[in-house]
């Protein structure tokens, strides 16, 4: 029985290498008073799904739509009505990556300590407002202070709710459940030139071009999604509405039985940010994401103008992303499922990147159309399937609520900023091949690869220094006796203590390749 589980979960003794049991090891077990035997296990994960994945998935829809929507209004003569230069419009893609990375740290750290439900809606409904002004600017200047301010109120959506969502779900759960949410962004891609296409045949109603209309509908529609946030987004797992107590105690316990101990809640202390600054990961993280978020950006928007430049105008070429897309959606939740349910994140990382490099070889060395059409798949389905697969791997390998969230942010964040460098890579006076852009975006991908083998590789070595006893802390009654050899690791009075202060710093903790 799946109840029966969740009472093993919750009484589980931690593990501590070559300790004999003993009482002070146990898990201090979250709400000890409160009987979850009466919970049924996958009932309550089919509710946790329901409530929080496709409201939230949705809502990233509209902030890629919103994001990547220039691309498509640049196809309907948004460049010649503004009177701006295609260098104007680089630099117009280029100044949204710049409040966009520079804000989702501090975002992070604001989602935890508020509520989501208000966070997260006062972020959607404010961006909403600004795409909607988008449409409604009349020169450059005016373009470049709304991309700005776009930037500045989207840059806390993906860590937030990658964050949010790693804080609901065990480690072999959270990395469908991301690849759901970010096939958003497929979806976005693929419903956007649809919409694009849609929207433009309002050209000239109320006075206003086609390419204004779809930044305006596409704005309203954020806008009212924002607003009706405030009543749909759950907050934590510890104070969430729509759970019994028993549910909410249920989940933190199977969470906290998963290592992710800080489940029951976390004071803010700085040395949790302080621990995410000095660790490695970290910083090969950072790398990491570059290696795919990078290709992203480059590739989603500008794939409408590629294909334009393989000989279709602008509403065919916008049609012919969609298929692209859903291709891409299908790879990233497959992926997403064959990580959850047989681990190996890493080695299908190093998959998807090179599926993407073989994509990109192909666009170098082509000069026919077909050909470079079915390489644009390969690409996408390689570089969107990797996005939340090596997000997950950071968030399944950081423990400590707050560590993770800044962690994540900053992973993300620097992801992000490379956006500022791929939406300039595909210059008009490349066209129609832009090998330029496309050896770019090559090298980026083999960034991520290195860095895939780089983690993989240091993630083994140190498991197996763990497995070997050298990361052992002194707990007080049980291991005195090795004090003078493990004390370098910290002296605890039970694994309970170690492992809330330590997070995945404890020698118990096992790192997922």
């Amino acid at each position: 029985m799946a109840s029966v589980d969740l009472e093993k979960a919750a009484s589980s003794a931690s593990s501590f290498s070559g300790e004999k049991p003993h009482a002070s090891h146990h898990v201090e077990v979250y709400n000890a008073e409160i009987d979850i035997s009466g919970v049924d296990e996958r009932r309550l994960m089919r509710k946790l799904d329901w409530h929080l994945v496709p409201w939230l998935s949705f809502l990233y829809l509209l902030s890629f739509l919103d994001r990547t929507s220039i691309g498509n209004a640049k196809l309907y003569g948004m460049e010649t009505d503004l009177h701006i230069t295609d260098k104007q419009y680089l630099i117009a893609l280029t100044l949204f990556f710049f409040p966009y990375a520079l804000f989702e740290v501090p975002s992070n750290v604001f989602l935890k300590r508020l509520r989501p439900s208000i966070w997260l809606s006062l972020l959607m409904l404010l961006w909403g407002i600004m795409m909607t002004v988008q449409g409604l600017v009349h020169n450059y200047s005016g373009l470049l202070a709304i991309r700005w301010m776009l930037g500045t109120f989207e840059a806390g959506l993906f860590p937030g709710v990658n964050y949010y969502l790693s804080c609901w779900y065990k480690r072999s759960e959270f990395g469908l459940r991301s690849a759901i949410f970010f096939s958003a962004a497929t979806v976005s891609g693929a419903f956007g030139g649809l919409l694009a296409a849609a929207i433009a045949n309002m050209d000239g109603v109320g006075g206003k071009p086609g390419w204004a209309w779809i930044f305006i509908i596409e704005g309203l529609v954020t806008v009212v999604a924002g607003a009706v946030s405030f009543w749909i987004i759950q907050d934590f797992p510890d104070n969430a509405r729509f759970l019994t107590d028993a549910e909410r105690t249920a989940v933190v316990r199977r969470l906290q039985a998963d290592d992710q101990f800080s489940a029951a809640g976390e004071r803010l202390r700085m040395r949790y940010i302080w621990r995410s600054l000095k660790d490695w990961q970290t910083w090969l993280g950072m790398l990491l994401y570059m290696g795919t978020d990078g290709p992203l950006y480059a590739f989603s928007l500008f794939l409408p103008s590629i294909i334009n430049q393989l000989g279709y105008t602008a509403t065919p070429a916008n049609l012919l992303t969609v298929p692209v897309y859903v291709a891409a959606c299908i790879c990233t939740c497959v992926v997403g499922f064959v990580a959850d349910k047989y681990g190996g994140r890493g080695y299908l990382n190093v998959l998807c990147l090179v599926m993407g490099a073989a994509g990109y070889i192909i666009l170098v060395a082509s000069r026919n159309a077909g050909v470079s059409y079915f390489a644009v798949y390969l690409a996408a389905c390689g570089i969107y399937a990797s996005i939340p697969n090596v997000v997950a791997w950071v968030s399944n390998n950081v423990e400590g609520s707050y560590k993770r969230s800044v962690t994540l942010a900053m992973v993300i964040s620097f992801g992000n900023i490379n956006g500022a460098v791929s939406s300039n890579v595909y210059r008009a006076n490349q066209k129609p091949w832009y090998t330029l852009g496309h050896g770019i975006v090559l090298m980026y991908i083999g960034i991520g690869l290195i860095c895939s083998v780089a983690y993989i590789v240091l993630l083994k070595r140190e498991n197996a220094r763990r497995d070997r006893g050298e990361r052992n802390e002194v707990i007080e009654g049980v291991n005195d006796a090795d004090k003078k050899h493990l004390a370098r690791n910290g002296t605890f009075a039970s694994v309970a203590e170690a492992k809330r202060e330590k997070g995945d710093q404890w020698s118990g903790y096992r790192y997922r390749i």
